[in-house]
């Protein structure tokens, strides 16, 4: 597994989990609780989607804790100049003469229609590491790979505070 964690994405993800264990595990088994005191269990929707509701979050909670045990942690600090994590690129993209900007973000909180890139997508790898003014190759694969030219770096602190996606 050993997905790339920023100590920011680490921090949300504890704390995720400990309102799970402390909040959630509470009210699911509450939940469960009251449907089941309700009378026949075979035929108790209630019962069977609060039964449902606490699985997926014991679920989560383990997801979690795996991320964070094989996780390796990454620096998010960019360096001044070089596309680093967190930071907002402007691209120009040779072929289309289109320029999009993107954040270069974990895996853990990319996002395409947000324009949040992972790291360690095609166009995340290509562009880290560089700086503004490099024509980079961009390798989808074996067959297809495109050129995109840096315009611009900038760092964004708000990038640290995007939301885990939910899995």
């Amino acid at each position: 597994m050993f997905d790339e964690l920023t100590r920011e994405d680490i921090a949300k993800m504890e704390a995720e989990i400990e309102h799970r264990k402390l909040v959630v595990r509470k009210e699911a088994l509450e939940d469960v609780k009251e449907a089941r005191a309700q009378g026949d269990l075979s035929e108790n929707f209630e019962y069977k989607a609060a039964k449902q509701f606490k699985n997926q979050n014991e679920s989560r909670i383990r997801y979690l804790e795996k991320m964070i045990k094989t996780a390796k942690i990454i620096d998010s600090d960019a360096k001044t100049g070089i596309v680093g994590m967190n930071c907002s690129v402007e691209v120009f993209f040779v072929d289309d003469e289109l320029t999009e900007t993107y954040t270069i973000v974990t895996t853990v909180r990319g996002n395409s229609l947000k324009n949040l890139i992972s790291r360690e997508s095609p166009l995340g790898a290509a562009l880290y590491g560089k700086k503004t003014g490099d024509r980079v190759t961009v390798k989808v694969n074996d067959d297809v790979q495109y050129d995109v030219i840096i315009k611009n770096i900038k760092y964004d602190e708000s990038a640290k505070d995007l939301d885990l996606r939910k899995f």
